[in-house]
């Protein structure tokens, strides 16, 4: 039975944890807090790869002996060498007493194997405290480890009767400086920025976060850009080999080798990828990002490619922005989906979160079941 102090420990770790929705990639996002009794002596969270992980950050801050303390982290502590020693082990030569975790690490090298080093060193362990706020802040890191494929997160805009662009073309900007803002930060929690090529083509986007260095460091991490273009028809001179960052392009089993040179030239690392119905496997690439070590994935795409994504049932999640702007029924539709004559077969969303953008808003949905 956990008390109303552990909650608020473990709220204080989840919150440390957040600090690095944007900074941790491929690392999973973990915070941790040291108590004796019910005061906090030392707090940390894990802020970029190859740093310090919570657990020891948290161990470093406290002044007094931690021996019979209670630590309280967001996620199993690890037990494995990587770029930093095991978690179970500094905390064992810390002597603590209990270690509360929110969710097990199903990284298999430590799967079971944390708790079960520290019970063996007669520390007390117990877990499932706020298991599902934690498993929130790691979706994608929980995907991939489980499943073998990243989280999914599909971002539209849309005008109030669902149109994404005039007849034309004509789409910029349909949406306010805050939804773009907003888009700015869910690009920077993302391992990687999936489109496809007629975007690419026809408006030559970034695809970067434009974001201010977080604190120590000299500038943003950008994710990586993956392009979905079975013919290669990517331009060598896109505005996606200007901004730092990976260019990923996955293309079909026989590149023109031409087209090959002269972008790999500019940095993009080209891969074959299996082909379905003419275009790039969905499937197989999200198996090939989740080999990448891609946690998250944002999907900033057309309405065929989108419509590809919803058809298959391969997003998790999507974030709509709605302008408050009527566009009409000849300017062009949100997703390209087959034509429907029952409603039962409609796909179906749950609602997860609403928030006011200026005079927009985004509305975050789930698929049901």
């Amino acid at each position: 039975m956990f008390s109303d102090f552990d909650r608020f420990a473990m709220t204080r770790a989840l919150e440390l944890a957040a600090r690095g929705l944007e900074s941790t990639d491929p690392n999973p996002r973990v915070g941790c807090v040291i108590a004796r009794r019910d005061r906090v002596i030392g707090e940390g969270w894990h802020r970029k790869a190859g740093e310090a992980h919570a657990e020891a950050a948290a161990l470093s801050a406290v002044k007094e002996d931690p021996e019979g303390t209670t630590a309280y982290v967001t996620l199993e502590p690890c037990s494995h060498f990587g770029r930093t020693p095991p978690c179970s082990d500094a905390l064992i030569a810390a002597r603590v007493a209990r270690v509360v975790y929110a969710i097990a690490d199903p990284d298999p090298r430590v799967s079971g194997k944390g708790a079960e080093a520290l019970q063996s060193a007669g520390i007390r362990v117990e877990s499932g405290l706020m298991e599902a706020e934690a498993v929130e802040l790691n979706l994608g890191y929980l995907q991939r480890m489980q499943y073998g494929r990243p989280w999914v997160r599909l971002k539209l805009a849309m005008s109030l009767d669902g149109r994404t662009a005039l007849a034309n073309g004509n789409s910029q900007w349909i949406t306010s400086e805050a939804s773009r803002l907003d888009v700015q930060h869910w690009r920077a929690r993302s391992s990687a920025i999936l489109t496809g090529a007629s975007t690419v083509v026809a408006d030559d986007p970034r695809l970067d976060v434009r974001l201010p260095p977080l604190e120590g460091e000299e500038s943003r991490h950008q994710p990586m850009r993956v392009v979905l273009d079975s013919q290669l028809r990517t331009p060598p001179g896109a505005r996606l080999f200007t901004t730092g960052g990976e260019v990923v392009i996955l293309t079909s089993g026989t590149p023109e080798m031409t087209r090959v040179a002269a972008l790999e030239e500019r940095g993009a690392q080209i891969e074959a990828m299996p082909l379905d119905e003419g275009r790039v496997d969905l499937s197989a690439t999200l198996a090939r990002l989740a080999e990448l070590q891609v946690n998250e994935v944002l999907v900033e795409a057309g309405p065929t490619l989108a419509g590809q994504l919803l058809r298959r049932q391969l997003i998790d999640e999507l974030l709509l922005y709605i302008a408050p702007k009527l566009l009409g029924p000849q300017a062009r539709a949100l997703v390209d989906m087959p034509r429907l004559d029952y409603l039962e077969y409609a796909p179906e969303f749950a609602l997860e979160g609403v928030k006011k953008l200026g005079d927009d808003m985004c509305v975050r949905l789930r698929p049901r079941g």
